[in-house]
C-alpha cells in the first residue's frame, strides 16, 4: 500500500516525521480527508458563532434570526448528536486508519466527546429532552481543553510534562489552510454542540 508524508509545521519540540498509509474514506486520500473535515470544522464553527450572535440581536431588530432559531430548538439535540457522531468518526479515522497517535490532550477531548455521541442519541429519542443537561457539561469541558490544546500548538512552552514525549501537544499532524489542526477541529464541534443545545425555545 502507498505511503504518504503526514504534512506538518513545527512549532515547538521537534519529533520525527510519521509515515502513514493512504488509507482512503468514501474514497478519498488522506489529504482530501484532511481537506473534508476541515470544511466540516469551519462550518461547525460558523454555525456555533451565528447560533450565539442571533441571539445577541433582539427579535424586533432580527425576527429572520429568531424564528430560525426556534425552528433549530426542535432538532437540536438530533444536530447536536451529528456533531458529535461526525467528530467521534473522524478522530478514529485518523487514529486507526491514518496511525496519528493521539497525544494526552486529544484523549482528554476524546473523554467529553465520545460520551455525547451515546447521551445526545438517547437524549434525541427521548421528548422531555433530558439528555441535553448530562451533554451540556460535557461539550463545555471539551471545548475547554480543545482550545488550551490548540493555544498550546501555538505556544509550546505551554506544553505541560504530562504530555507524551512521543506524541507532544504541541505539535500538529497538520495545519490545513495554515491554521486547522486536529484540536481546532474538536474546539468548533464542542462550540457547535454547546450553541445547539443552548438554543432557545421561543423568539425572544
Amino acid at each position: 500500500m502507498p505511503s504518504i508524508q503526514c504534512r506538518r509545521r513545527v512549532v515547538g519540540r521537534p519529533r520525527p516525521p510519521i509515515a502513514v498509509a493512504d488509507g482512503r474514506l468514501w474514497g478519498m486520500s488522506l489529504s482530501a480527508a484532511i481537506r473534508f473535515f476541515s470544511l466540516l470544522a469551519l462550518f461547525a464553527g460558523a454555525t456555533a458563532i451565528v447560533l450565539f450572535a442571533v441571539r445577541l440581536v433582539p427579535a424586533r431588530v432580527f425576527p429572520a434570526g429568531h424564528r430560525l432559531l426556534a425552528q433549530v430548538y426542535g432538532v437540536r439535540v438530533w444536530l447536536a448528536w451529528l456533531v458529535a457522531a461526525t467528530s467521534m468518526l473522524g478522530s478514529l479515522y485518523f487514529s486507526e486508519v491514518q496511525n496519528l497517535r493521539p497525544c494526552t490532550l486529544c484523549w482528554y477531548q476524546r473523554i467529553a466527546m465520545y460520551p455525547l455521541a451515546v447521551i445526545l442519541l438517547v437524549g434525541a429519542r427521548r421528548p422531555d429532552g433530558e439528555g441535553r443537561r448530562y451533554a451540556l457539561p460535557l461539550a463545555v469541558i471539551g471545548f475547554v481543553i480543545a482550545t488550551y490544546h490548540y493555544l498550546v500548538e501555538w505556544n509550546p512552552t505551554w506544553e505541560s510534562g504530562s504530555c507524551d514525549l512521543a506524541a507532544p501537544c504541541s505539535v500538529p499532524y497538520f495545519r490545513e489552510f495554515d491554521f486547522v489542526s486536529l484540536s481546532f477541529m474538536a474546539m468548533c464541534g464542542f462550540a457547535a454542540i454547546v450553541a445547539l443545545l443552548v438554543t432557545p425555545r421561543k423568539e425572544q
